[in-house]
């Protein structure tokens, strides 16, 4: 049975998850004298759409102005087009024909399109193949967007490979039962721990790991 693999774009496909996380530190810790590093940063929003960003920090008493938003959007512009860089070693996955592709992020549909375009792989991934929060009620955490995937594709879960990075990421695939590969080449050993401690197996911090486990799966 062919197999859907299911790219997240932060932090997988790019180094730009570092970026966005930044941003929103910087803004905090402007906005809010908050003092928060880049771990405790990460470890509360990490991975998220900006719309879950927000319900998180808001539960922490944390209220954030559409100043904050318009800000932070802009230094996201700003970093996108200094440029990204893709990936080592995933061009070549995306090549093999053996297996369906797909990106489902958490980004909007309009940052998204200009990331993979920053990367020159809008060739192997058409509008139709894109998935984001636009289209979903819930975000990661929630499965949505990899259940969306797959359903529009013609897959089952069991059927599907997901990449991610990010922790939440990471648990809305488990919630989707879907097959599940943790890119790590960019998290930091304290963020490897946390998801260790989810069960997830198949941990590699390289794409010459991870092109091995999916030809495996096919």
């Amino acid at each position: 049975m062919k197999k859907l693999v299911i790219w997240d774009f932060d932090g997988v496909i790019a180094d730009t998850e570092k970026l966005w996380v930044l941003s929103r530190m910087d803004l905090l810790n402007k906005y809010f004298n908050l003092n928060w590093n880049f771990e405790t940063t990460n470890k509360n929003i990490g991975g998220l759409s900006d719309k879950d960003k927000k319900a998180v920090l808001q539960k922490m008493g944390i209220n954030i102005s559409d100043d904050f938003w318009n800000e932070a959007l802009k230094l996201d512009m700003q970093k996108l087009k200094q440029g990204v860089a893709l990936t080592d070693g995933i061009e070549e996955i995306f090549k093999i024909n053996d297996f369906e592709q797909c990106i489902a992020t958490g980004g909007t549909f309009a940052k998204t399109e200009l990331k993979i375009k920053q990367v020159g792989i809008e060739k192997y991934f058409p509008p139709e193949k894109i998935f984001t929060v636009d289209l979903v009620k819930y975000g990661k955490p929630e499965p949505d967007i990899f259940l969306l995937a797959a359903d529009t594709l013609g897959f089952s879960p069991s059927d599907c490979i997901v990449v991610e990075d990010s922790i939440p990421g990471i648990i809305a695939a488990q919630k989707a039962k879907m097959n599940i590969v943790a890119f790590v080449k960019y998290s930091t050993p304290q963020y490897i721990n946390e998801i260790r401690k989810l069960n997830i197996q198949n941990i590699f911090d390289n794409m010459a790991d991870v092109k091995n486990f999916i030809l495996k799966m096919k």
